[in-house]
């Protein structure tokens, strides 16, 4: 079932030459019910509790409400109390926009300046989505800008520049991990040497209240690896992570769980204090962690790209100890996008290139693949490309999506995957552990390469964002 990159490359030299011719996190603060507050909504996994959602989608796809062109960015919106706030850049200013989430009107902007250059070539953006509260509205910029503003209005707070504060070597794509809220803090990875790789600041003031991680976390930790058994550390090493941390109770103790450069670390959320840590990176230096750790009971389930795949954890009943249940270099490898469990399964996509991207479902007893996708699994023969990315067959002309999902993201909602393809292809997929089995698909409207930002869903509407539009569909099943 896998993907062949023979099949893959010849899929797209194809389609080109065609083309030429033609319990886990609180919510913050009490949001509402079907709000998306944050990152990856509610609780912080990707799970949404509506429900009500259109079985079926029409062929052309769930009718658009509105559309806008945005500036550049990777970073989710974020929805709160009828406004939905978008972290972008235009030219060289980062924006903070609040619209309408009904009507996509705009209703108030924060804008300051930016001059981060992504080193790899990718888009200079923000990557880290907004954390709104009933009062505040909280963002990490791509040069480390933290932010906290008024919801109602943008008017600033407090505000932060993490680089300066903080002697932090420069990560490989600028500063990216959404920072989440527990009580009264703020928790944010800056990845500052020597041992402010997390932070937790006051939310209301920016005031610092304790900082962990570093030298003393990692400095001598046991790697596992023939080459480095000990870890040996450096004070020009980078500490940066772009992976969200998590808070989650465990055996009746409070985890924030941060999977940070060199692997995962449990702290105390109030006083900062290390309960635990675990090696989990790859070996060579080009690399990131950056998938969310998955919390279910007891259990951490750590996922990652470049070659190292996941592990799941058994948090033992002193909080401060773990026993490896199984570690798997090849079952799921999830790059930037986190795994979603459900029913005794995790779900995730799989592949640190675009040509290796599968859905996979993964048995979280023992790790072992129940089922893969590439999205497509047909032949491509007779597929040609037409100038808005949107593949067609030659012999019937028929028009549709881009067959293949890449390295896609996916939320659930009312039972189904909603899937966000790499490309811009909408599907909706049956939640299911037994096999793969698409229920509708569609191109949604103006997005395409790359549309990494994960799906939003709230109240019934689904805000899809690419690097240059942000889009909003109505998935309600009665108006």
């Amino acid at each position: 079932m896998k993907i062949n990159l023979l099949r893959y490359s010849l899929l797209l030299s194809v389609l080109l030459m065609f083309a030429c011719k033609g319990k886990a996190q609180d919510v913050p603060a009490q949001a509402g019910a079907f709000d998306w507050p944050q990152f990856l909504g509610p609780d912080g996994t990707g799970i949404s509790a509506e429900t009500d959602l259109l079985d079926v989608w029409p062929q052309e796809g769930p009718p658009l409400v509105w559309e806008k062109t945005v500036g550049t960015g990777y970073s989710a919106p974020s929805v709160r109390n009828g406004m939905l706030v978008l972290h972008h850049r235009v030219k060289d200013e980062e924006i903070v926009e609040c619209f309408d989430a009904q009507t996509g009107e705009a209703v108030w902007k924060h804008s300051y300046e930016s001059t981060f250059t992504d080193p790899y070539g990718y888009n200079n953006g923000p990557r880290c989505s907004p954390l709104l509260t009933n009062e505040f509205c909280i963002t990490l910029g791509a040069q480390g800008k933290l932010l906290c503003l008024k919801l109602t209005d943008g008017s600033v707070v407090w505000q932060l520049d993490l680089l300066t504060k903080y002697r932090v070597p420069e990560g490989f794509f600028g500063v990216g991990c959404t920072p989440i809220l527990e009580g009264e803090k703020l928790i944010v990875l800056v990845g500052g040497q020597p041992n402010s790789g997390v932070v937790a600041f006051n939310f209301r003031t920016g005031k610092v209240i304790w900082e962990n991680v570093g030298k003393r976390t990692w400095d001598g930790a046991q790697t596992g690896w023939d080459n480095e058994p000990e870890h040996e550390w450096d004070d020009e090493q980078m500490v940066v992570s772009y992976s969200s941390p998590i808070v989650a109770t465990i055996h009746d103790k409070r985890h924030v769980l941060c999977l940070v450069r060199h692997g995962l670390v449990s702290l105390d959320p109030e006083s900062g204090k290390e309960n635990f840590h675990f090696w989990f990176r790859a070996r060579v230096h080009e690399s990131v962690n950056a998938a969310r750790p998955v919390v279910v009971d007891d259990t951490i389930m750590l996922s990652a790209a470049y070659r190292v795949g996941s592990a799941l954890l058994k948090v033992k009943p002193d909080g401060n100890s773990y026993d490896v249940l199984w570690q798997d270099p090849r079952n799921l490898l999830t790059h930037w996008s986190t795994a979603i469990y459900l029913d005794g399964c995790y779900f995730g996509f799989s592949g640190r290139h675009e040509n290796e991207g599968e859905l996979r479902c993964i048995d979280a007893k023992t790790g072992e693949i129940k089922w893969q996708t590439d999205g497509w699994m047909k032949s491509i023969d007779g597929l040609g490309q037409l100038p808005d990315g949107s593949v067609v067959n030659r012999e019937t002309k028929e028009v549709m999506p881009w067959p293949f999902y890449g390295r896609g993201s996916a939320i659930v909602a009312d039972g189904k995957f909603i899937v966000l393809a790499e490309r811009g292809t909408l599907a909706l997929v049956e939640a299911t552990t037994e096999e793969w089995k698409e229920i509708s698909r569609c191109k949604a409207p103006r997005m395409h390469y790359p549309s990494w930002p994960a799906p939003v869903l709230a109240n019934g509407r689904l805000y899809l964002r690419c690097e240059d539009a942000l889009i909003c569909l109505d998935l309600r099943k009665t108006k």
